[in-house]
């Protein structure tokens, strides 16, 4: 995995709940694709058709509050969005995301951000900068152990590798 990703921003605000991530209703469904086809779909009703392997999601305080369930995150990661960044995390949310491997960095800050501006973001510095104005965010590092997680691909990959030595 890389650790600096670039990308396009899609803005969110505060207290974007796991039920708006993937609305309840889709839950019983099994086909990955088809619940992809709704994420987000009541923030952003063209989000699912129009993002882009790398697109990076920008939030508010306390992203993924809610339901603790791990789909949200998933599917964020099905659809290939190479990191989250946000004021701050529901901490189950953080913690799922980190366990699947999706790269989360909590930044202040990072609200004035705009919709389509290109971010590049340093997930082992915990930086992300605004290739659109040239601003840097300084946001939280993440511990090496967390990052060992998200470079292997998730919690059980990381697992994986320590038991193979």
């Amino acid at each position: 995995m890389e650790f600096v990703l670039k990308g396009r921003v899609w803005k969110l605000g505060d207290d974007v709940d796991t039920d708006l991530i993937i609305p309840g209703p889709y839950l019983s469904l099994r086909d990955m694709d088809i619940l992809a086809s709704h994420v987000l779909e009541e923030a952003i009703p063209d989000f699912a058709k129009n993002v882009k392997p790398g697109d990076i999601i920008i939030a508010g305080k306390n992203f993924g509050c809610g339901s603790s369930r791990e789909i949200a995150p998933l599917l964020l990661k099905y659809l290939k969005i190479g990191a989250v960044v946000a004021e701050s995390f529901a901490r189950i949310f953080f913690r799922n995301a980190i366990n699947i491997g999706l790269p989360l960095i909590e930044c202040k800050g990072i609200s004035r951000v705009k919709q389509n501006q290109q971010l590049e973001v340093d997930i082992v510095l915990g930086e992300v900068r605004n290739l659109s104005t040239g601003e840097t965010y300084k946001g939280t590092k993440l511990p090496d152990f967390l990052l060992e997680i998200i470079e292997a691909g998730g919690a059980l990959e990381a697992l994986k590798r320590k038991m193979m030595k």
